[in-house]
């Protein structure tokens, strides 16, 4: 069969095949020949190759004012990193799919900056980042793309409004760390007050401990105390009893202690003969 001419479809791209106005094939990378008339006259199909391009692509979207929560205008521009998953339903679903991820995505910022203030924008800009995100790839999804990344690259305030939220952020910071510095305070105080009960404990211990054991040592006193009268009166009573048996050893014992006070000039002894008789000092 003849051939009119041919159509190259790259590794980055894929190529839909029309016959007669209808979709018919998706075209993988390669060569591919188209048919001609064999004769003047003759009618053949009328065939279109719509070429789509596959690789990662970035869209730009600039300048979009929009009012916070708190009603504050601010300019975003946001940088939108995208590519085509599903080439049919790119052509087929959308008029033109990167005009329709451009209004997606401004839609999506507007929904989201609508929902934050302003100080939740500057303190965590990647929120507003996945915020977006999540609220397009849905939506490119249904006509057969993909977003990557759709990241806030500026924000612009008006007038002297960024200053002022320096300031606003610096003084947070501040507290922050002031409250920082004041917990730490807290904790290490709290550290010392335990370690003075702590402290206090082990002495009110040491005290008892102490005390326990004077009381012990009073006690054993008491008892060898008691021990050694009880030991000395079983003695006296051994005595006591041996006397008696033997009359002598008691006289004995009577002359040694009357030797032993002799030896003693200033003892004065009294010795009774006889009822009736006068009581004489003998020195």
């Amino acid at each position: 069969m003849p051939f009119r001419h041919e159509v190259i479809v790259r590794s980055s791209f894929r190529g839909l095949r029309y016959v007669d106005g209808r979709f018919v094939e998706v075209l993988e990378p390669g060569r591919y020949r188209l048919p001609m008339r064999k004769f003047p006259g003759q009618r053949l199909p009328r065939v279109e190759i719509v070429l789509v391009d596959v690789r990662e692509r970035e869209l730009n979207i600039k300048g979009q004012e929009i009012l916070t929560a708190d009603k504050v205008a601010v300019r975003v521009n946001i940088i939108t990193h995208f590519r085509v998953v599903d080439p049919v339903a790119a052509v087929e679903r959308v008029a033109d799919y990167d005009n329709r991820i451009y209004s997606d995505v401004q839609l999506a910022a507007r929904r989201s900056l609508a929902s934050m203030t302003l100080e939740a924008i500057l303190t965590n800009r990647n929120q507003l980042s996945e915020d977006i995100l999540r609220d397009v790839e849905g939506v490119s999804a249904g006509y057969g793309v993909e977003i990557i990344r759709a990241d806030v690259k500026d924000l612009v305030f008006p007038g002297n409004l960024q200053e002022i939220m320096n300031r606003v952020l610096t003084a947070q910071r501040m507290a922050e760390a002031q409250m920082v510095e004041a917990r730490t305070r807290a904790e290490r105080e709290a550290l010392e007050a335990t370690s003075r009960a702590d402290a206090d404990r082990v002495a009110a211990q040491a005290r008892l401990e102490s005390t326990r054991l004077a009381a012990e040592a009073d006690a054993e006193a008491k008892r060898i105390r008691t021990d050694a009268d009880v030991d000395a009166l079983r003695r006296l009573a051994a005595a006591a009893e041996a006397y008696a048996r033997h009359p002598a050893l008691l006289r004995l014992r009577e002359l040694e202690t009357l030797g032993a006070l002799g030896e003693n000039a200033a003892a004065r002894l009294y010795i009774g003969f006889d009822k009736h008789s006068e009581h004489l000092p003998v020195e």
